[in-house]
This record gives C-alpha cells, sequence and structure tokens, in this order.
C-alpha cells in the first residue's frame, strides 16, 4: 500500500481500558500509512507504546450507569472535554478520531465537525441493542464510522452514515487455537486441575458491584470442585480493590490477583465468570465457555432495562442471536445462581462432550466472521474521509 507522504495531525480520545487497546491497534494502521504521525488527546498505555501523547488519561473517562453514578464524576468530565475542544479549535488537528466512549465523543464530534475538523468514530454506539435515538447524533457528529461488527454498515446507511466495515481487531490478535498448557505455565498454574478466570470489569464501579458476588461465588464452586484454582487479571488502577476483596474471601492461596494479562488468563482457563462488556467477546474469541454477569445501582437498571432492544445482554450472544452462555443480570446475580452455572460448565466435558464441541464450533465461526485487516481497512477509510 502507497504511503501518504503529508504529515498527519491527529486528535484521537479512547475511554477506558477497551478503547486504549482498540486505539492502539487503530494507531499501528495509520502510522503505516502516515509514518510521521502526530497523535494526541486522551488515551492509555497502550496508545502511548505508539508514540501516542496523552493530555489526559482514558481512565479519566471510565464512568457507567445513570443517576448519582454519573452525576459525581460529571463536572470533571464536562470540565475534560470543554478543555479538549478549546485547545483542538484553537490549534485544529486534520482530523478527530472517537474510540468508543459515546456519551464523551459524540458531543465533541459534533462540536468540531461544525468548524471544519473531520470526525471518525470507531466502534459504532450499540444503536441496535439500545438507544436508537443516537442515531441522529451519530449523522450530525461524524463523517464515518468505523465498524467492528459486520451488520453495523447498513444499518447506518439506512439512515444517511457513511460507514466501513473493518472487522473486530481483537479477531486478529487472538490466535484461532488459543495454546492452553503455554498459557498456564507462563501464570505459574498447575497443568491439570480446573481453572477458572474472574473478570469483574475494568471500571471502578463494576468491581464495586461485581468483584464481592463473584468471590463469594467461587467459595461455593471450591466446595464443588475443590480442586479448582481462581485467577483475576486486574487492571492496574483497581488491582488493590481486588486484592482486598480477595484477602477477604477467605480463598487464601487458590484465588491469585494478577496485573493486567487477561489475555493469557483467558488463554489458561477452563470457564471465565465475567462482568458483561468487550472481555465477553474477547473470551469468546478464546473460545472459553463463560458465565456473563452484570449488577449496577437501582435506578441505572431500571432505565437500562427500559432501554434494552433485544434480549441478549452479552457480546457473544447478541452475535450468535442466541443464549449460546448464561447470562445473570442483577438480582438474579447471586452467589449461588453464578456458581451453578459455572460448575456446570466445569462439567460438561464429561457429561456433556457435545455441548463444549458446539461452543467451540460457534465462537470458531464468529471469530473468523470477524477476522479482516482492520488496520489497513482503517487506515484506507481514514484516507477516503481526508480526502473528500
Amino acid at each position: 500500500m502507497l504511503k501518504s507522504e503529508k504529515a498527519l495531525n491527529a486528535a484521537l480520545v479512547a475511554g477506558e481500558t477497551s478503547g486504549d487497546l482498540l486505539a492502539g491497534l487503530l494507531l499501528d494502521g495509520m502510522k503505516q500509512r502516515w509514518p510521521d504521525l502526530r497523535s494526541f488527546g486522551i488515551g492509555g498505555p497502550q496508545m502511548a507504546k505508539r508514540g501516542f501523547e496523552a493530555w489526559w488519561p482514558h481512565d479519566k473517562l471510565s464512568v457507567h450507569g445513570f443517576g448519582w453514578e454519573v452525576l459525581r464524576r460529571y463536572r470533571e468530565i464536562v470540565g475534560i472535554r470543554n478543555q479538549l475542544k478549546t485547545r483542538l479549535l484553537v490549534n485544529k488537528p486534520d482530523l478527530f478520531i472517537g474510540v468508543d466512549a459515546p456519551d464523551f465523543n459524540l458531543d465533541l464530534e459534533a462540536a468540531l465537525k461544525a468548524q471544519g475538523i473531520k470526525t471518525v468514530h470507531f466502534v459504532c454506539p450499540s444503536v441496535w441493542a439500545w438507544r436508537p435515538e443516537r442515531l441522529e447524533k451519530i449523522k450530525r457528529s461524524v463523517d464515518h464510522v468505523l465498524c467492528i461488527f459486520p451488520f453495523e454498515p447498513e444499518l447506518l446507511a439506512r439512515h444517511g452514515i457513511a460507514a466501513t466495515y473493518v472487522g473486530h481487531p481483537l479477531a486478529n490478535v487472538i490466535p484461532m487455537v488459543p495454546d492452553r498448557a503455554q498459557a498456564r505455565a507462563k501464570l505459574g498454574l498447575a497443568p491439570d486441575q480446573p481453572v477458572v478466570a474472574i473478570l469483574p470489569g475494568s471500571r471502578e464501579s463494576e468491581v464495586r458491584h461485581l468483584v464481592h458476588v463473584f468471590f463469594q461465588a467461587a467459595a461455593l464452586i471450591r466446595q464443588g470442585q475443590p480442586a479448582t484454582q481462581f485467577i483475576v487479571p486486574a487492571v492496574p488502577a483497581l488491582r488493590q480493590k481486588i486484592a482486598v476483596a480477595a484477602a477477604a474471601s477467605g480463598l487464601g492461596d487458590v484465588l491469585r490477583v494478577v496485573d493486567g494479562q487477561s489475555h493469557t488468563v483467558l488463554a489458561a482457563c477452563d470457564v471465565t465468570l465475567i462482568a458483561s462488556g468487550t472481555a465477553t467477546l474477547e473470551a469468546a474469541l478464546f473460545k472459553r465457555p463463560m458465565v456473563i454477569a452484570y449488577r449496577m445501582g437501582a435506578l441505572s437498571w431500571q432505565i437500562m432495562r427500559r432501554k434494552k432492544l433485544q434480549p441478549w445482554v452479552g457480546l457473544p450472544n447478541i452475535l450468535c442471536r442466541d443464549f449460546v452462555v448464561p447470562e445473570l443480570l442483577q438480582d438474579a446475580a447471586t452467589p449461588q445462581a453464578l456458581a451453578k452455572e459455572v460448575l456446570a460448565w466445569l462439567d460438561a466435558p464429561l457429561q456433556d462432550p457435545a455441548k463444549m464441541q458446539r461452543l467451540e464450533q460457534r465462537f470458531s465461526a464468529l471469530h473468523a466472521e470477524l477476522q479482516r485487516d482492520t488496520p489497513t481497512l482503517a487506515a484506507y477509510a481514514i484516507a477516503t474521509v481526508l480526502e473528500a
């Protein structure tokens, strides 16, 4: 592919760990096309590895829910957005890319687009799952949407929004056949004992609502399968909070908390007990059975439940259009119910091997569907926006 000779100044905003990972992969493709790329804005460590200049860290935008859970952070987040907008309008970049974080990015994109700055949004907001009213806002705010799921461009086109399917970057990062033995050796896990990965989320509010419930479920799983090992990959900002909860769980050395390494942990495990979010898709790409759970504040839950457009919440189920893995949400996410579903997966290889085979086949087909040369396709789409 021909490289552009023109240096490119690109502002990006990525919120949370998943956005940082996606933006890092996007920057790989952009640097191939624009070797003199200068990128700056809001981002995390994966972006920094690609030379990104972070004016604010990505975890400043980490918030979820409604009501008080958002209001207590509202002033700080809006203040950051206003400062960023002012800075970008004074020294206009060639391009702005909002990576996920639609509540933050769409308003910012609209303001920048109105002043002639090209805007791209990477990861279509889940208007197909809830909040379809966002479609008009997307149309006003962005010149182009980079979509990670194959059905999204057609949906956006019906509303006059230009979009390109670029595949899911994680589908190229995660091997089609993960090496479980190698991952266990790397983590120091026993090769012949059951391993349950516990992923309580990458946001403080998710961990607050889920970590104690997950660890109580782990204690019950341990009663049913005494040889089970548990491992928790913690994002650095939340490691201490998770470690304190782990110490209070009574599980001792059978429950380990490690810094990051979520992909190694998912490769090593037999089953994962996991918070709904991007990590569930990662678990599916690792072909691992899972039990998806989510809890939030009561007000947030009532609003979310009314706005939901599909029967599924977990990405693997949404993409497969079926409850291929169990979802336990809010009051249903009790330690007893979670433990029961995890134990069912642990027992399946002996009691129902066909169930495990069907799941692996569906996740393998999903993996193949999501595999594209995402960095190159995304860079090409961005080039067409700049040339328009």
